[in-house]
């Protein structure tokens, strides 16, 4: 190997040990015997056992995943239409103010965007009666969140993404409603998809937002792991812990293959279609042509 190469390899390894590392350590000690987290007791699944029965990180971990297929989904399909605005229209009422808005919480402080619409919700709940804090509180403030993570992802594959296809499209007498569904969907489909994963671990991830606009009865699970660590560190923590990055790496690998998948039948079709557009056209027979004439 050469000399220049072992930095890189080196500096590779030491990223990759000081990311993945903790998680490691995590899930070993998922399985540790000793009610001490710090020292090692040996193999077990008690704990997971334990954790199943625990109907506070049972009901914490339902309401974080409702929360967050919510927020992806929503997340998605607003920063879709605010990137689709942004990208395709050049000038229109509020552009300026549309992108500025969908930037602000990229930069904004989580606590400050917690405070304004706890403060916000307060005032509203005085007013009206509704909404109470629960899930439809946490819902809109992840969604307000996660949204413009959304519409950045978007935003950037549809600068990319060749017009020249939907002009095809709409020349052989597609309607625009055709090209976006037949046409400009499928082009940005891994958009999408990385989009509302980065939405749905975002919300899943979320304690600031979660702790100020949860209610009683209503705690996601980030919530109730950083209560019960401010307590002191238990095995069950490791357990919740290691679940979640069983659900994440799952989540990740699943998409990972569609999309693998997909971009393979891409270039397959790719593939197919350029060689038919290089092979030559086949000559008629001159004899064929004329028994064809003389049978008419």
């Amino acid at each position: 190997m050469k000399k220049t190469a072992v930095l890189p390899l080196t500096w590779m390894i030491l990223v990759y040990l000081f990311l993945y590392l903790p998680i490691v350590v995590l899930v070993v000690y998922s399985f540790n015997d000793s009610r001490m987290v710090t020292i090692w007791g040996g193999w077990t699944f008690k704990w997971y056992g334990a954790v199943v029965h625990d109907q506070e990180v049972i009901s914490g971990l339902i309401l974080s995943l409702k929360v967050a297929l919510a927020t992806a989904t929503t997340s998605v399909l607003l920063g879709t239409l605010a990137a689709f605005a942004l990208v395709r229209y050049r000038r229109f009422a509020g552009k300026s103010l549309l992108n500025f808005m969908i930037n602000i919480p990229l930069v904004m402080p989580t606590v400050v965007i917690a405070l304004a619409l706890l403060l916000f919700f307060v005032t509203v709940q005085k007013a009206i009666g509704f909404p109470q804090k629960g899930f439809f509180t946490i819902y809109i403030g992840h969604t307000i969140m996660a949204i413009s993570y959304a519409a950045v992802v978007i935003q950037s594959r549809l600068k990319e993404m060749d017009r020249s296809i939907e002009e095809a499209a709409m020349d052989l007498g597609a309607r625009p409603f055709q090209v976006f569904m037949l046409v400009t969907l499928p082009s940005i489909s891994q958009a999408l998809v990385s989009a509302w994963l980065l939405a749905f671990s975002l919300s899943l991830d979320e304690v600031v937002i979660s702790a100020f606009l949860s209610g009683p009865g209503s705690t996601t699970l980030p919530v109730v792991i950083f209560s019960r660590a401010r307590l002191g560190l238990s095995p069950t923590i490791n357990v919740v812990g290691a679940i979640t990055v069983y659900l994440v790496v799952i989540a990740v690998a699943v998409s990972s293959l569609i999309m693998a998948r997909r971009e393979r039948q891409r270039a397959r079709l790719a593939a197919q279609a350029l060689r038919l557009d290089a092979e030559p056209p086949q000559p008629r027979e001159f004899g064929v042509g004329l028994m064809t004439a003389e049978g008419r």
